[in-house]
């Protein structure tokens, strides 16, 4: 049961702090607020390590990058990419075969058909930000973009799956996310493939078993040589509740999903209020 942040149970300082990009570390208007700014700024000059765990691809990155002094080592795609900004390198990439992609989309579509059927996408590893977008994202032609984002191909929908990826997109716009997850999740095996979501618009993805940010975050600890209870973790979606239970001190933003607040050990200030800095300060 999460506690608010007014409490002073926040703890030793940690050796590595984690946050999530939009709705936690962004404002609504996508924007690091500058107390965020300062309060990063400060931990890294004390040797705390600082990483960001996000659901984007880490091409994605650098209009949050831009805004801050720090190159982080970052979990991306829901932990399925483990991304080092500093050198343009990814670390190590977790995906799912072809196979499995085939066979959620065909469970998605009966599942799905009395409310118009799925359309799918793909995202694939990549190496560099300086890779050709095209080559990293491939949608079915009736796939609707939740993003206004044009660097993609479009192909038939047996070809979405044609090799292997880090994340398989479903999505319906006449749904939310949640309803697809409530309809899909039992019919989907945890242990062949991980199901989540990290936005309300009816869009879900999919990733390899056992890939999301707090495996993510375990791997990046451990590349860091820093243990769980070393680790503070900030989020706001669905697809950060394992991160917030996996490392020593979880919080949500006052704007999180109720299940996320429910799983967080506290909930401190919103995005917009720069809520993770109510939190970091208390360690500067």
């Amino acid at each position: 049961m999460s506690q608010p942040c007014g409490t002073d149970a926040v703890g030793p300082a940690p050796r590595l702090i984690v946050s999530d990009i939009d709705g936690t570390f962004l404002n609504s208007a996508d924007r690091v607020p500058q107390r965020v700014r300062d309060a990063v700024h400060q931990a890294t000059a004390q040797g705390i390590h600082f990483a960001l765990a996000t659901g984007r691809p880490f091409r994605w990155l650098q209009p949050v990058l831009e805004q801050l002094a720090v190159r982080p080592v970052c979990v991306t795609s829901n932990g399925a990419v483990i991304y080092d900004c500093a050198a343009d390198e990814v670390l190590t990439a977790a995906e799912i075969s072809p196979e499995l992609m085939e066979e959620v989309y065909y469970t998605a579509q009966d599942i799905f058909a009395p409310y118009g059927g799925v359309s799918i996408a793909a995202e694939y590893a990549g190496y560099s930000v300086r890779q050709d977008p095209t080559e990293l994202f491939v949608a079915a032609k009736n796939y609707a973009h939740t993003w206004a984002d044009s660097q993609f191909i479009t192909a038939p929908t047996e070809q979405v799956w044609h090799k292997p990826a880090v994340k398989f997109l479903l999505r319906n716009p006449a749904m939310t996310a949640n309803e697809m997850y409530a309809l899909l999740a039992e019919h989907v095996d945890s242990r062949r493939a991980h199901l989540t979501y990290s936005i309300d618009a009816g869009l879900l993805e999919v990733a390899a078993p056992g890939v999301n940010k707090a495996a993510g975050l375990e791997y990046l600890a451990k590349h860091l040589g820093v243990d769980a209870q070393e680790v503070v973790a900030f989020g706001d979606m669905p697809n950060d509740i394992e991160m917030l239970q996996w490392a020593g001190l979880g919080v949500a933003v006052e704007n999180a999903h109720p299940r996320v607040r429910q799983a967080a050990d506290m909930v401190t200030g919103s995005n917009d209020d720069a809520g993770i800095a109510e939190i970091i300060e208390r360690w500067l």
